[in-house]
């Protein structure tokens, strides 16, 4: 894995400046265990828990970015992806350094997986199973709002598109 520096974002970041509003695109992905508990992650750069997620790179589809995310995030192998949403950006975020930023993300259901867990990563600083019902307190609303959309996709509401 490229320090972000070298990654597309990085050298994109790089040549705009930290203050111009950049427009990426990404992916995240929702793992369950066996008993239906959702696997979070807690970031490295601000502390929170969240979805395993994160910035394509060139020349890499959307399921490869999920895929990979969630190797990079929890040493997990996801083995197939189910999409169930996208999100372009209703509003601008702000990275942990300030920078500004208009996400698209496409949301996945991983199918199958395999592996260990890794609890910590270069990007993160723990990782666990949770029920649906009693995620961490600072789990985002962004995490939320996907495993709500999820929850309607499985009871046969359409894509999501917002």
């Amino acid at each position: 894995m490229p320090a972000w520096e070298e990654s597309y974002l990085g050298q994109l970041r790089g040549s705009v400046g930290p203050g111009r509003v950049l427009m990426t695109v990404g992916a995240r992905a929702v793992l369950r265990d066996s008993v239906g508990r959702v696997l979070l992650i807690r970031r490295s750069d601000n502390g929170r828990w969240a979805l395993p997620a994160g910035t394509m790179e060139l020349r890499q589809t959307l399921r490869e970015c999920a895929i990979r995310e969630v190797f990079e995030e929890t040493g997990l192998t996801v083995h197939g992806v189910t999409p169930f949403a996208i999100y372009s950006g209703e509003q601008l975020s702000t990275s942990a350094y300030g920078q500004p930023y208009q996400h698209i993300t496409l949301a996945c259901r991983a199918d199958s997986w395999s592996g260990e867990l890794l609890r910590e990563t270069d990007e993160t600083i723990d990782a666990g199973f949770y029920p649906v019902d009693a995620l961490p307190e600072t789990t985002g609303p962004n995490t939320r709002r996907t495993l709500e959309d999820l929850a309607r996709f499985e009871s046969g509401a359409p894509f999501v598109l917002a």
